[in-house]
């Protein structure tokens, strides 16, 4: 397990995917917005290592969308904080998907899809998703969306 730094931003983990700079900026956003807002560690697990939060992750994708995803795996990421479960995957291609899940609220759950500066938007998500930028001091400009979950999971 890998404490995400966002004061000094490391490619370590993310170092062959062709943005790799950007998307350790993106996940280091992510890890500065969780210890800011809930004094939560951010920490990271290579993909290999953690087989059961992709599969959570692919199966909500698969169950909510018919989504698949092209690219390769490189870290995940499953903690809660407060009554909201979140499962992170950052891929290769330099895309993070997080699956957030009030453990007591239905209605408050979401996949989100963040890309880094410098990729494009994957085929599978092109069609079906509008994208908004936010910029980010750690990431450059991010585009996001992200879809309701319905199911239970």
């Amino acid at each position: 397990m890998s404490l995400v730094n966002f004061a000094q931003v490391s490619k370590e983990g993310l170092e062959t995917s062709p943005v790799a700079q950007a998307l350790a900026g993106l996940r280091a956003n992510e890890a500065r917005y969780f210890k800011n807002k809930y004094n939560h560690d951010f920490t990271t697990l290579p993909a290999a290592e953690s087989q059961g939060n992709l599969d959570y992750v692919n199966n909500v994708l698969q169950k909510e969308r018919n989504l698949h995803i092209a690219t390769r795996p490189l870290e995940t990421s499953r903690f809660q904080v407060e009554n909201i479960l979140f499962t992170y995957v950052f891929y290769e291609s330099g895309l993070s998907i997080n699956v957030m899940y009030t453990v007591d609220d239905p209605k408050k759950r979401a996949v989100g899809f963040k890309l880094s500066e410098g990729m494009e938007v994957p085929l599978e998500l092109a069609e079906k998703f509008k994208f908004a930028r936010q910029k980010s001091k750690l990431a450059g400009t991010i585009r996001g969306s992200f879809f309701v979950i319905k199911g239970q999971y």
